[in-house]
């Protein structure tokens, strides 16, 4: 099926970017935005919702095909097109890449992104500002998150298999976010494995083409 390929999203999403990062990997052709055939599409509005019923993004439009949920979407990159596997065969060790892409996904995810790094992407502070008591708050479970991925990435060079996987891919957005907040530097010390990851990670050319600075 060679029908164009299009990920419905922002692309500051860092799931969004998660999927982008996929396609570099294995060379697809795609384009990504919230729009469909450059026509806006409106978050959670009408037709948002008839592609994905729970309003989020990325969904992936690929010709006829309508997909969501941001693991699957990848395992069906991986398993539609020609291009580096982004899972092993073995089915042992395929599993424990959907473990940690899972554990990413829902509880790293919860703790990096959506408790933390969205109180600065988006404050609802007074006056616009960041609430820094929400922050705070955050910042334990952020810690924890990382301290966990840490330990999921041992002394490997990649989360899971030996070889870069979906699980990398939805890492690696999420530890850049971190990276990039006013304290990054504290949350990700220079030296620190997850840091020297992070770098390796963002020296990948997928990296360099997704991975660009909001605003």
């Amino acid at each position: 099926m060679n029908a164009a390929l299009h990920i419905v999203g922002p692309t500051f999403s860092n799931f969004v970017r998660s999927v982008m990062l996929c396609c570099e990997e294995k060379g697809i052709a795609y384009s990504a935005g919230m729009e469909i055939g450059g026509q806006p599409l409106a978050f959670k509005g009408e037709e948002h919702f008839k592609l994905n019923p729970y309003g989020k993004v990325p969904v992936l439009l690929h010709g006829d095909r309508v997909l969501f949920e941001t693991a699957v979407i990848c395992r069906y990159l991986d398993a539609a097109f020609d291009g580096p596997a982004l899972q092993p065969e073995d089915p042992w060790a395929r599993a424990l890449v959907d473990q940690s892409a899972a554990e990413i996904a829902l509880y790293i995810d919860k703790a990096l992104m959506r408790d933390l790094i969205l109180e600065f992407a988006f404050p609802r502070g007074e006056n616009g500002s960041v609430r820094m008591d929400a922050v705070d708050a955050a910042l334990p479970a952020a810690r924890q998150a990382l301290a966990r991925a840490e330990r999921l990435l041992g002394d490997k060079a990649f989360i899971a298999a030996g070889q870069y996987t979906l699980a990398d891919a939805l890492l690696i957005p999420m530890l850049d976010y971190v990276a990039g907040l006013p304290f990054g530097a504290e949350l990700l010390p220079v030296g620190a494995p997850l840091t020297a990851y992070l770098d390796a990670m963002r020296a990948r050319e997928s990296s360099r083409k997704v991975l660009q600075p909001l605003g």
